[in-house]
């Protein structure tokens, strides 16, 4: 019976971390061509990265929260068990937007600079002050 128990032990403990989704900031960024960039001038550059960033951040908030909801399950699956049938099944779509959008990123930062373009860079994981609640200061 010992055998069973520590083999369910351990089916339960790789599902757990198999379902886990990851952390916005493990996520690498999916290559993007710039061919579609070439003929953007700096100001398209400059409008286009500036939506990729909104964009980009939103998403990091939503991957960040399912991260961080699916790390709590897992931890109280230790204590109670059936709390692993609520996991949410891993990196999903989102996931795979989220890569695609570092991506674009990442080519429009390149595009930029191979034009010389002065522009702002916006970071695309939220800063501090992006994290904080509405309304608290």
């Amino acid at each position: 019976m010992s055998k069973f128990l520590a083999a369910s032990c351990i089916i339960c403990g790789v599902l757990a971390l198999s379902a886990c989704a990851s952390q916005p900031d493990t996520i690498s960024a999916a290559y993007v061509s710039p061919i579609q960039y070439q003929n953007y001038s700096c100001e398209q550059v400059q409008m286009e990265l500036s939506r990729v960033s909104r964009k980009t951040q939103e998403l990091h908030g939503a991957l960040k929260k399912k991260a961080d909801n699916d790390s709590m399950q897992t931890a109280a699956s230790l204590i109670f068990w059936p709390t692993l049938l609520f996991l949410e099944g891993g990196d999903g779509p989102q996931a795979t937007e989220y890569a695609r959008l570092k991506g674009e990123h990442d080519t429009l930062e390149a595009t930029a600079l191979q034009k010389s373009c002065s522009i702002v860079v916006e970071p695309i994981t939220p800063t501090a002050d992006q994290n904080k609640p509405k309304g608290s200061s």
